[in-house]
């Protein structure tokens, strides 16, 4: 005991006081907490509760009394003990044995604490010490008192009590083991200290190693209790959210994770943890739109300061992380400088042991690295987050909106002509616009949104806008929201870097530098600020040179989609070769800016790496030359890692503001958005307080609108409003307008009128002007409305779930709707029934189809009001009149109010009770009786009487049309993508490594590698010459070394590793550029000469992503990802030689070390690519609802169905970030592992040179370095492999595409003569076909011949093959046999040359954004007049004057697919295309043909111009057809094209007809009648119908027009 007290009075005789007095903290803290502890009871005391409530007027007990309130135990919970059900509620036993082991660990520091009190009062009593130490021992025993009450409440208090109180334990007891390791276990690393409470002798350690176990370890492992977010409604927790600290620090909590996934094949997205209830959309919405939500937030604030207040938590960790990153990036130089001053010394002057530097490399930079994981932990988790609640936000702003079109500001754009212009104004056309492009891939447009702080005057336009930009679709804008500038934004959440960060870590790093090198640190400051603005300048041009790149690359994405949009029409055209020549020069141009942009980021690159170095140079020259002072190895190596730190803060910088800018852009897009887009009547009076509804009385049930105008837009807000222009438009009705309820109300009027705007008006869809206060509309929606629109909306989803609609199933009142809306037969087509998935737009469904789907949907409900939208437009007339005979008069429809918009008066009028009759100026001509509006309507009265005629003479009806493409018996439209597990194949990396090399693949590979190679070589070189530079001052008299060498050997290295470097990066951009023009060469060869069977089975939308998100990738990432491969492979090599160098011996750990590496990189990457692959798939569904919802946004609102929506959509947002969360946790888990592992290797190596050798300094400060560097290097080469595995899956998937079945290729030898064709003469022997090469035969050895000029129709019922021959002539399918065409056989002609002299007449009207002569001409083969010509014969000019305003000319302007034009525009112009060809075959496949003539009468019979013969003369019969909305038949253009037919084309145009009716066909110079794949009959029409067994004969005997057929038939052969 002697010696104790001798050692305690030698150790401290010159300690200052604080030293001795610092016991006093623990008791400090612990009078700190109790008075914490009692004010909070005080406040939860009875009394405070009573005067609580009698403030707020409220009895309620508040949510946290409720909580701290006990647990009331169930029935069930009975059967348990006490204990038991206590234990559970603590958490689980592992919880609970943890607290009752920190419980006996203060007890026994208690039993300590009281023993040394003890012995010091009689250590007093003998020797007469100050009664100091004694209240020392006497203030820690309190402390432990308060200890083990706080524990007692852990595990018997409530549950309040208990959260309370672990926090103040923890707390209380880590102060106290950090004061005992300040007072006794530091002592332990210095030369000079002793622990202070070395008397207590073992008591000490004791009770050192259990406040260790006490207030470190325990706290650290023991796993937290879930505590839900909302107590009303848990969730199963997340492994984050129970996981332990240390476990959350290092990321434990993700390993069975991550070995799951290592053990399995593919992990699926319901394998992986479920969403913390904090992350779930829900929850987001609750904290975030009190924030963000335009009717939530009171002031017109900024959407950023919004989310900085709802992330508030999230921003205060995440500077505080960046600063403990900050701090801890200089724990590498301290420790570098003390080991190698200590060194230098020989430990002269040495207050701590080595070691502790060394442990300080090893935990400095591994504190540093578990702060910045934390830091990114969080920031992705605000991007995860952000993404969600911005897809939320703008899903449910946009089902508030207005969905209507600006008008038309501008002069010359292409407008519909006044006598097409549809009445369905914008509704209609929206959701045309948005069906035509939800399958484009949506880019970001380069040039970007301008910054819309500023608004735009309502009469101006823009300077310099396209017209395809201001007719951008609805669906295409809001997608951008939710994906490319909520992407931006996210990308941007390293914004605290140059405002935190960068500061910060700069001034450090100069103090370092000063206190290393003196004044000179602000020479090499004065010059970095000086070169400073030269990478700053270059990352200017390069950003420039990016957007003119983007630009490039948008012209060659909407090509490429545009192609694969018409890609089926290409191929039946035989484009394929000028297609792939047209996007080919695209595509140079595109990469040509690409070069120049690599070149650039070269020169920033290397402009970021030389700046430094020059600043290190000037730093050193000033220090040796100018203040004449020595260098060392602690100077210059630790120098050297400070200078890395000023080259960090420097590239991030410039690489961080654009990202910030290019958010700050997207963040006020969404801004703009969400407060400046239109509303709807009855948002727009919430939004601002005013009343909605109209002060006249309404009678309560009544549908109608008095004395009200309505309008697209409210032309006095001025919020702008997305959508094509469009003209103005006003509907209005001065009088009282009723509707019968529990009646059928029919709409009629021409074209234009505003038939559809009246729906929609009394849908709240426009804006309503009242005339007085007399004036009301109303549509009570109690008992429910349907809407059916005239433009189908579908959904991606079952035709069942279609025409359920969120209704509970009804067995019987289902089998009713499918009977009454004629699908009964359609679903038989399908294999899967009802159970078919209609695919996107409804691709599975014909237009009929669709139609009948969206009704059926409007009568399953069960809403007492159907709004019905001209529905029957899209029907033939049989189907048409089984829906008014069999639904409309159906048991489902009687006693619910009907409004019908429709043109099929005469097959309607049966069943109309009120008919309201429109005019052409938007006002009500007449309403009451269908008389009275004739009476009222000449016009509507002679149409009636033709249409009754038309249906009367209804024919025969010879097949119907099928769906184009069949469902699988699953019901699933297509095959599913292939999905890649594991790794990226060798196929996929040897295609890119064979298109680097091009013609010379060792010079490339030699040039490359070599140049990387030597450019790492000298980099570690030049570090070594610092140190052997260093090492002179040691050797020689500082006057003897010469500095100007040193200074000059290094500048020149300096500029050689530039040129190296320089060299082999252009080397390798030029390889790359090489690679990407071949494989997209390859990939859009082999798409475009695939066969129409894979392009049926495959998506449109797949085909581009290929061409244009993955060409992307394999520009971009997998470009540099390989380079950055090979630059670390080779420079971590060339480290970990020179670390042997100097330590043969560390070989083995280094090499365990990075085997290791190695495998934690092989698990990690396992998962991350399973993760990854699900997290893609689980985005799609979430843009697809966007996309679906959006493009039916007047449906969803008219059946009230927006809730349904919203929960649907945050379902699938949930599911996004439960992929998306993982996602970016793993790769903090391989972070922090690696960073151990790095920084283990570097301490280790370390104590071997410091310990076992006796190398010089500077040698051992270069082994550090290349040590530090290889350690850093394992973590950055396993993400860079990671992301080129990610990547590289962009290569597999281009390769799948590259690799599938193909058409023959074009050979010189199938080049036909240049005369050919020079007839029409087609002769067909023993022609048979299939689909594929082990399917069945659908033509049998069919022959026939068909003369020059003749018109042939062929008939057949379904299934007879009619389309197999169509296809067969193309050499579309597989056939066998003999086709000469004009004398050749066509098996010998290259498809291109055969399909170019071919002209077949697809359904869909397709045409490409640009002008209209670029559409009818797109390889400027033929001049304007030619184009013209074909325009006028195919009936343009006759439906628009010449004054009109808006008149479509050559130069006009054509949307993407149209969509600035009307639907029978667009039906016009390819028509007019398909004219320009002037093929000698043409061939009319009215499978094709039926629906068309169904809509759009007058372009069809224009073109018939085109095909008769000028010999003969024919009578066309009139068509029995309903025609919709879009165009109206005009007899007088009729007449006049009938008298034409007869002087339009030569006698040598050869033409087949596909018929299914037989009036197209009765006047054809031979009928071809086929069965089975057989012809069963071939002869003139007259001919066949003298067989009385002929199966002509049989079906025009059937027919309800027998002699109108006969006639036709014998006027032909009079011919």
């Amino acid at each position: 005991m002697l010696r104790t007290q001798n050692a305690e009075v030698h150790a401290f005789p010159k300690q200052p006081e604080v030293w001795r007095n610092s016991l006093y903290i623990p008791a400090g803290a612990a009078a700190l907490s109790a008075a914490l502890l009692l004010l909070h009871i005080a406040s939860h005391s009875e009394l405070v509760k009573f005067l609580r409530s009698k403030l707020s007027a409220s009895h309620t007990v508040s949510a946290d009394d409720a909580s701290s309130s006990e647990t009331v135990v169930t029935s069930g919970d009975d059967e348990r003990s006490c204990i038991r059900r206590h234990v559970d509620d603590l958490g689980g036993p592992t919880i609970f044995a943890f607290r009752l082991g920190r419980l006996l660990s203060v007890v026994a520091l208690l039993a300590l604490s009281t023993v040394t009190v003890i012995s010091s009062g009689i250590r007093k009593a003998h020797s007469g010490a100050s009664n100091q130490s004694v209240w020392f021992s006497v203030s820690l025993c309190g402390v432990y008192v308060l200890a083990l009450l706080l524990s007692i409440a852990t595990i018997a208090g409530g549950q309040r009590a208990r959260t309370i109180a672990c926090r103040h334990l923890a707390t209380l007891l880590a102060i106290t083991w950090g004061v005992y390791m300040y007072r006794d276990v530091w002592p332990l690393a210095t030369y000079t200290l002793s622990p202070f409470d070395a008397s207590e002798g073992w008591v000490l350690w004791v009770k050192v190693a259990l406040l260790t176990v006490a207030g470190v370890v325990i706290p650290l492992t023991a796993p937290r209790q879930y505590t839900p977010l909302d107590p009303k409604d848990p969730q199963e927790p997340s492994p984050e959210q129970t996981a332990s600290l240390i476990s959350l620090m290092v990321y434990f909590w993700l390993d069975p994770l991550i070995w799951k996934a290592y053990k399995t094949p593919h992990l699926k997205l319901e394998e992986l943890p479920p969403n913390a209830d904090y992350d779930l959309i829900k929850s987001l919405i609750k904290k975030s739109y009190p924030r963000l939500d335009p009717f939530q937030v009171k002031t017109d604030r900024h959407m950023f300061w919004g989310l900085l207040r709802v992330f508030a938590r999230e921003c205060v960790i995440l500077i505080v992380m960046i600063i403990i990153k900050v701090l801890m990036a200089l724990a590498s130089p301290i420790g570098i400088r003390q080991l190698l001053a200590y060194m230098e010394t020989g430990g002269q002057g040495a207050v701590v042991y080595p070691w502790v530097w060394i442990a300080w490399l090893f935990f400095g930079p591994l504190i540093g690295s578990i702060a910045f994981q934390w830091y990114i932990l969080y920031a992705t988790r605000v991007s995860v987050r952000i993404q969600a609640i911005i897809t939320s936000l703008v899903f449910d702003h946009a089902l508030r909106i207005r969905v209507k079109a600006d008008e038309d500001k501008s002069t010359g754009s292409v407008g519909p002509s006044a006598s097409t212009t549809p009445d369905t104004a914008s509704v209609v056309e929206s959701t045309l616009d948005s069906a035509s492009s939800e399958e484009e891939t949506v880019r970001a447009s380069s040039v970007g949104a301008e910054s819309s702080g500023k608004k735009q005057k309502k009469d101006e336009k823009p300077d310099g806008a396209p017209e395809g930009e201001k007719s951008k679709n609805l669906v295409g804008r809001l997608n951008n929201l939710v994906t490319v500038d909520a992407e931006k934004i996210t990308n941007a959440n390293d914004f605290w870097v140059p405002f935190i960060m960068v500061p910060i870590q700069t001034s450090l790093s100069i103090w370092f530098l000063y206190d290393v090198l003196g004044w000179s640190s602000f020479v090499g400051l004065a010059t970095m600020l000086a070169l400073f603005p030269i990478p700053g300048y270059i990352t200017s041009l390069s950003q420039k040179v990016q957007r003119e790149k983007m630009k490039r690359t948008d012209a060659r994405t909407q090509v490429v989609t545009e192609t694969m949009n018409v890609i089926r029409m290409i191929k039946l055209f035989g484009w394929e070769p000028r297609t792939a020549e047209q996007i080919g020069e695209k595509r140079q141009d595109e990469l040509s800016w690409q070069r120049k942009y690599e070149i650039l980021n070269l020169s920033v690159n290397i402009t970021n790496y030389v700046v430094p170095l020059v600043t290190m140079l000037t730093t050193f020259f000033t220090y040796t030359v100018i203040m004449e002072q020595e260098l060392s190895a602690s100077k210059i190596f630790s120098s050297m890692a400070v200078f890395d730190l000023l080259r960090e803060s420097l590239a991030v910088t410039t690489g961080i503001i654009p990202l910030i800018i290019q958010a700050k852009v997207s963040l006020e897009r969404v801004h703009d958005f969400l407060y400046q887009t239109e509303l709807l009547d009855e948002f727009t009076a919430i939004k601002e307080g005013e009343r909605f509804v109209p002060t006249a009385e309404v009678t309560p049930g009544v549908i109608g609108i008095r004395e009200s105008a309505f309008t697209w837009a409210n032309e006095s807000d001025g919020t702008l409003t997305p959508g094509p222009p469009r003209r103005k438009f006003t509907l209005r009705v001065e009088e009282e307008l009723v509707f019968e309820r529990g009646h059928f109300n029919l709409i009629v009027g021409p074209t234009g009128s505003g038939k559809t705007s009246l729906l929609m008006a009394l849908l709240g869809e426009m804006h309503y002007i009242p005339a007085g206060p007399s004036s009301y509309i109303s549509l009570p929606r109690e008992g429910g409305v349907a809407y059916a629109a005239q433009e189908s909306w579908v959904q991606n989803e079952t035709i069942r779930d279609n025409i359920i609609f969120g209704s509970p199933y009804d067995e019987e009142r289902y089998n009713k709707v499918i009977e009454q809306c004629a699908l009964q037969r359609d679903l038989t087509l399908f294999d899967a029934g009802d159970k078919t998935e209609v695919g996107e737009k409804g691709l599975t469904l014909s237009g009929g189809q669709k139609a009948r789907v969206t009704l059926a949907r409007a009568i399953y409900s069960s809403a007492d009001v159907l709004l019905l939208d001209d529905v029957l437009a899209a029907l033939d007339v049989h189907t048409a009149k089984w829906i008014v005979d069999k639904c409309f008069r159906g048991d489902l429809v009687r006693g619910r109010t009907v409004i019908l918009v429709t043109h099929n008066v005469a097959i309607a009028s049966p069943i109309a009770d009120f008919v309201v009759s429109l005019g052409t100026d938007g006002r009500i001509a007449s309403m009451g009786s269908l008389d009275l509006a004739l009476a009222k309507n000449k016009k509507l009265s002679k149409e009636l009487q033709e249409e009754k005629e038309e249906i009367n003479k209804a024919e025969h009806e010879v097949d119907e049309v099928e769906p184009d493409v069949p469902a699988r018996k699953d019901g699933k439209l297509i095959v599913e993508e292939e999905v890649e597990v594991g790794h990226v194949g060798w196929p996929a990396m040897k295609l890119y490594f064979k298109s680097l090399g091009g013609s010379h693949p060792v010079l490339f590979w030699t040039w490359c590698i070599g140049g990387i190679f030597s450019t790492n070589f000298i980099i570690a070189v030049q570090i070594w010459f610092l140190g052997y530079w260093a090492q002179q001052y040691e050797e020689h008299d500082p006057q003897d070394v010469h500095v100007a060498y040193y200074l000059n050997v290094y500048s020149v290295m300096l500029l050689v590793l530039t040129a190296s470097f320089s060299s082999s990066w252009i080397t390798w951009v030029i390889g790359g550029l090489r690679a990407s023009r071949k494989i997209h060469q390859e990939l859009i060869a082999s798409v475009l000469g695939t066969t129409l069977r894979w392009l049926d089975r495959t998506p449109v939308s797949r085909i581009i992503a290929r061409c244009t998100q993955d060409v992307d990738i394999i520009d971009s990432k997998v470009q540099n990802f390989m380079f950055w491969i090979i630059d670390q492979t080779l420079d971590m090599s060339i480290r970990f030689f020179a670390v042997i160098v100097f330590s043969p011996i560390f070989s083995i750990p280094g090499v365990i070390i990075a085997g290791i590496g190695g495998a934690c990189g092989q698990v990690y990457m396992k998962a991350q690519l399973c993760v990854k692959r699900e997290m893609s798939n689980a985005k799609a569904p979430v843009l697809g609802h966007f996309g679906a919802a959006i493009g039916g946004l007047t449906s969803i609102r008219a059946y009230g169905a927006q809730e349904v929506f919203k929960r649907e959509s945050m379902k699938r947002i949930d599911r996004f970030t439960r992929a998306a969360v993982p996602f970016y946790n793993l790769n903090r888990w391989i972070c922090i592992r690696l960073d151990a592992l790095g920084g283990l290797f570097a301490s280790s190596l370390a104590v071997y040179l410091i310990y076992f050798t006796n190398i010089r300094a500077s040698n051992i400060g270069f082994s550090l370095n290349m040590a530090v560097g290889f350690a850093q290097m394992i973590l950055w080469w396993i993400r860079i492999m990671n992301e080129l595995e990610l990547s590289g899956t962009s290569l597999e998937r281009v390769l799948q595409y590259i690799n599938i079945e193909h058409e023959s290729k074009s050979t010189p030898d199938g080049v036909p003569p240049a005369y050919w064709p020079a007839s029409g003469g087609l002769r067909v022997e023993k022609l048979s076909a299939r689909y594929s090469p082990d399917g069945p035969r659908v033509l049998h050895e069919v022959s026939f011949e068909v003369k020059s000029g003749e018109r042939v129709g062929i008939v057949g019922r379904t299934g007879s093959g009619k389309s197999s021959l169509t296809l067969s002539l193309l050499c579309c399918i597989i056939t066998e046999g003999k086709v000469y065409y004009d004398g050749l056989d066509t098996s010998s002609i290259n498809l291109d040359s055969l399909r170019s002299h071919i002209t077949i007449i697809p359904q869909v009207p397709e045409l490409l954004a640009g002008t209209l002569r670029q559409n009818l001409d797109p390889f400027d083969q033929h001049d304007d007049a030619v184009l013209n010509d074909a325009l006028r014969a195919a009936g343009l000019f006759s439906l628009q004057g010449q004054d009109d305003e808006g008149r479509i000319t050559l130069d006009s302007e054509i949307a993407s697919g149209g969509s600035n034009l009307s639907v029978g525009q667009r039906q016009i112009l390819a028509l007019a295309r398909a004219i320009v060809r002037q093929s000698k075959l043409l061939i009319l496949d009215e499978g094709i043909f039926e629906f068309c003539l169904m809509s759009f009468t007058v372009p069809w019979l224009t073109f018939l111009v085109q095909l008769l013969p000028r010999s003969v003369t024919i009578q066309l019969p009139v068509l029995e057809i309903a025609l919709p909305d879009q165009i109206s038949p005009d007899y007088a253009t009729d007449a006049i094209i009938q008298r034409s037919l007869r002087t339009e084309l030569g006698k040598d145009v050869t033409l087949l007809t596909i018929a299914h009716r037989l009036q197209t066909i009765m006047d054809a110079d031979k009928i071809m009648v086929l069965d089975a794949g057989r012809i069963v009959e071939f002869d003139t029409p007259s001919a066949l119908l003298e067989n009385p067994e002929g199966i002509l004969r049989a079906l025009v005997e059937e027919s309800g027009d027998k002699e109108a057929l006969l006639n036709m038939a014998r006027g032909a052969s009079a011919s």
